[in-house]
């Protein structure tokens, strides 16, 4: 069995049929999205049928919008013609004969290719009290009865309408490589000689749930104590729309009780686990896109295509450990690195043309 996801129209007229909701960003190239829309011709009262697919950025909740004004801008959006069926018409996926056999003479098959430079699903987390859908990153496939494909004067009503939600995601790469290294030597008033600090981590990208493990040396070269040592790893996130705004939250941060004494050195390894289940009261904390109410994650890091693209739009994410190397009677000595955390990529691939059955999932 494989799932199939239906959207039926208010008037029964047209319903939207996907074979999946999360699609893949491999760097350089995603998934196609394909489906099926079943149009029952004597509905349409001569109209046409279209099905577009946006990817979009709320920056306010449905409940903010007033006279006239939407808090929501679409970043990328591209409309397709399925009926009355086009003369060009693409090849059918393996997917799309599924479902054409299930839906019968009056299905229309679709496909969109999403470009390179879209960034991948993302929410904001709301705070306590907020209602309606939370700002963030969303991507929609509507499909809907019109004159014009896109004519801002030609009124669609709701009833004419069926969409479903869909994500852009992206899973750890295959490899791994060794984490990053920093240091940083400062030097205090009274003393004439620094405290060394260098942090190094295991790897490159760590999974949702895993230790994140900090490896800290410190050289006191001073005649002062270092007093306790902080491992804290922030959310670095770049809301890019008409300009660029970054802001920080941190996620997770532990200090440990560690004493330095004077001329000597100190190394040991510390571990760091971020959560969202404990950061569940932070407001703007960037979280994966979710569907409905589902369980989701702190938000991945995206990793951008490395060939010439147009200006990225939308929310791009980092994260970064931090380690704070507190100084009795001097000061904090503070050395960052970034580290990536994804979500790891699934065993096994379902092939739609290997599977003859179908579970339907109506929303």
């Amino acid at each position: 069995f494989f799932r199939v996801f239906k959207k039926t129209s208010g008037n029964g007229t047209i319903a939207l049929y996907l074979g999946k909701r999360d699609f893949v960003d491999c760097v350089d190239s995603v998934e196609v999205v394909d489906g099926v829309v079943k149009v029952d011709p004597a509905g349409l009262n001569g109209k046409k049928v279209f099905v577009y697919l946006a990817c979009a950025f709320r920056y306010g909740s449905d409940d903010l919008d007033v006279i006239g004004l939407s808090f929501r801008r679409d970043i990328w959006i591209k409309r397709v013609q399925v009926y009355p069926v086009p003369a060009a018409k693409a090849p059918s996926t393996p997917l799309q004969e599924s479902l054409l056999k299930k839906v019968g003479d009056q299905g229309c098959p679709f496909t969109f290719q999403m470009p390179l430079n879209l960034p991948c699903s993302v929410s904001l987390q709301p705070g306590t009290g907020d209602s309606g859908k939370a700002c963030g990153v969303d991507f929609e496939v509507k499909a809907y009865i019109a004159d014009e494909a896109d004519n801002p004067d030609e009124v669609i009503e709701k009833k004419n309408t069926c969409r479903l939600i869909i994500r852009k995601i992206q899973f750890a790469p295959a490899n791994n490589k060794a984490g990053p290294k920093a240091e940083i030597s400062k030097q205090f008033m009274m003393t004439d000689k620094p405290v060394n600090v260098e942090i190094s981590l295991e790897k490159e990208i760590y999974y949702h749930g895993d230790p994140i493990s900090v490896n800290v040396k410190i050289n006191n070269e001073t005649t002062k104590t270092v007093k306790k040592i902080k491992v804290s790893v922030e959310q670095l996130t770049s809301v890019v729309l008409y300009s660029s705004d970054t802001y920080s939250k941190e996620v997770c941060a532990q200090e440990f009780g560690e004493t330095v004494g004077a001329n000597s050195t100190f190394e040991k390894s510390f571990q760091v686990v971020p959560l969202l289940a404990d950061n569940k009261d932070k407001r703007g904390l960037a979280v994966d896109g979710r569907l409905k109410d589902e369980d989701t994650n702190l938000c991945v890091i995206h990793l951008l295509c490395l060939t010439p693209n147009p200006r990225l739009q939308g929310i791009l994410v980092s994260y970064k450990v931090k380690v704070t190397v507190t100084v009795s009677g001097g000061g904090d000595v503070v050395v960052e690195v970034p580290v990536t955390l994804m979500s790891p990529k699934p065993a096994g691939k379902l092939f739609y043309s290997n599977v003859p059955k179908m579970l339907f999932f109506f929303h």
